[in-house]
């Protein structure tokens, strides 16, 4: 196949697989199964499950009490946009990646062909021949995190509309932005994410979600989970091992229509040459990593305050 005709299947494939939450997800995951040997696309699925339980939960009896129709369209947009690109970034360097084994030799060359950014290109080259597993997760996160700044995080519409508006602020101070590692065992693993806006952060954050999640003792019941466990998008998914009987987030696909989207202009690399060392360092985790009745606590936390604030709004017209 010619350089040309493998750039184009490749496109194809992402595109098709880059529909929707639920098809992110399983596509991650998949990849894996195929490529343990590419830890990030475990992380990439179990996150994308995340986003898929925040989609629906902007549906659910929680937040509709919280929120008008129109915030809930921009914080899906965020999530939906946020998971878009950066499967449309990622996805053809794992395929690529594929290519390269299939046929014995690096095809990391045609990776600007993608739009994919500079600091990829080398990081593929030294895992190709290194195989440090652990620096090509970081990389990716690093890579992904800065995908997504300047189109989503400073966009100045979901600045307005999302990053500055009273619902996000509620859901950062009360920790409820939180990404979260079930077992079918009703156990809950997790880490709050912690001044979202900013990108270091954020790449903190992957970092120590990457170390909980392939820690020995907790990576099998992880794995399980998302074997055992069919990603509909509702929350109900993980609340139901933990003896939860109510679903209190609908289907994803029942929820929302598959959304068009576009790269709007030409695709700019993020790495001006910038000095990558200082990228890879490791983060510790925090001590309290098992979060069961945190969670519940933090809902029924936010339960009270968009009562009250649902409360306000009737009896203040």
């Amino acid at each position: 196949m010619s350089g040309v005709g493998l750039l184009y299947q490749i496109k194809e494939q992402t595109n098709k697989l880059n529909k929707d939450n639920i098809s992110r997800t399983n596509a991650y995951k998949h990849y894996f199964d195929h490529h343990p040997e590419i830890k990030w696309a475990f992380l990439a699925s179990f996150v994308s499950r995340n986003a898929g339980w925040s989609m629906t939960d902007l549906k659910g009896s929680l937040f509709q009490l919280g929120l008008t129709a129109n915030q809930q369209q921009w914080l899906f947009m965020t999530y939906e946009r946020a998971n878009w690109l950066i499967f449309a970034d990622a996805y053809p360097q794992l395929l690529l990646y594929q290519w390269s084994k299939v046929i014995g030799q690096p095809l990391f060359h045609l990776l600007p062909d993608l739009g994919v950014s500079s600091f990829m290109q080398l990081e593929w080259e030294r895992f190709w021949y290194h195989q440090d597993t652990k620096r090509l997760m970081y990389a990716l996160i690093i890579n992904e995190q800065n995908t997504i700044q300047n189109p989503i995080i400073q966009n100045p519409l979901f600045k307005k509309n999302v990053f500055h508006s009273i619902p996000f602020y509620i859901c950062e101070s009360f920790h409820f932005n939180t990404v979260i590692f079930p077992t079918v065992e009703g156990v809950f693993y997790g880490l709050s994410v912690k001044r979202f806006t900013n990108v270091n952060e954020r790449i903190k954050l992957g970092k120590q979600l990457s170390e909980l999640l392939f820690r020995p003792e907790l990576f099998p019941a992880f794995f399980h989970f998302t074997s055992f466990v069919p990603h509909t998008g509702s929350r109900f998914d993980m609340e139901r091992w933990t003896g939860v009987f109510k679903r209190t987030s609908p289907f994803l696909r029942t929820s929302y229509p598959v959304i068009d989207h576009s790269l709007d202009g030409v695709k700019r690399d993020w790495f001006h040459g910038e000095n990558r060392e200082n990228m890879f360092k490791d983060e510790t985790l925090p001590e309290k990593i098992e979060i069961t009745e945190w969670y519940f606590q933090k809902r029924r936390q936010l339960q009270v305050v968009f009562t009250l604030e649902n409360w306000f709004k009737k009896n203040t017209k």
